[in-house]
């Protein structure tokens, strides 16, 4: 009698365990569908008649910005995000014969941001300097935001990894722009590079460079939203 109850209980302990498993899986991949479903909007800095910065050797911003943010979109779609892009082409948000045409795209794209409620916002950006020796990525984020300094830094720690391997930046709070203070979602503006250095320019304008840094910046966004 005692070894039939044993085994009763050896199985009841199995049966148990089946189903907590599958509970555990079901909750894992439960999980795992609502980080994917989650919406992020791209935004690639400057458009149209706003060229940005204009690089040494002429490169234009706004066109490393909008190749690096199509590059991200594929990376975020792959991860099953659901991805919205301020501009898709050249093209700014305002109608260039207004008064005042950035002031004007700028409350365009917060607008878009604001209707679309991403869970963040990644603004696309490239640098300048008198100096033509400085170079290196870095983010920038709200600093009323704790959610946007979180995302600042971890995007910041992989730049330092990958990019900026001679000399180390640091993520920078900032109280000024437009789009990370009127945005009602954590965010993140990221100069990638120096358009201002001869060397980092032309890394920019390739290819390979620009998928290498959607891949940096992606792998950051994974660990933000706790993933490995």
């Amino acid at each position: 009698m005692q070894k039939k109850f044993e085994i009763f209980m050896v199985a009841c302990l199995f049966i148990c365990s089946f189903f907590l498993a599958r509970a555990g899986a079901a909750y894992v991949c439960a999980k795992n569908l609502n980080t994917k479903n989650l919406c992020i909007v791209l935004d690639a800095g400057h458009g149209g008649a706003d060229p940005g910065k204009v690089g040494c050797n002429d490169i234009l911003e706004k066109d490393v910005n909008l190749s690096i943010v199509h590059k991200l979109k594929t990376l975020f779609e792959n991860k099953g995000f659901r991805v919205v892009l301020t501009r898709e082409d050249d093209t700014v948000l305002a109608d260039e014969n207004s008064k005042n045409v950035k002031i004007e795209d700028l409350r365009n794209r917060v607008a878009l941001i604001t209707e679309t409620m991403p869970v963040m916002t990644i603004s696309i950006h490239q640098n300048s300097f008198t100096n033509p020796n400085v170079k290196g990525a870095q983010s920038f984020f709200y600093e009323k935001s704790e959610k946007s300094k979180k995302l600042g830094l971890i995007l910041q720690n992989h730049l330092n990894k990958k990019i900026n391997t001679e000399k180390e930046k640091a993520a920078k709070p900032n109280n000024s722009y437009y789009m990370l203070i009127n945005s009602k979602c954590p965010g993140t503006i990221i100069e990638c590079g120096f358009l201002s250095n001869p060397s980092e320019e032309e890394s920019l304008s390739k290819e390979e460079y620009q998928k290498k840094l959607a891949e940096i910046i992606c792998t950051g966004i994974k660990e933000y939203f706790g993933e490995k």
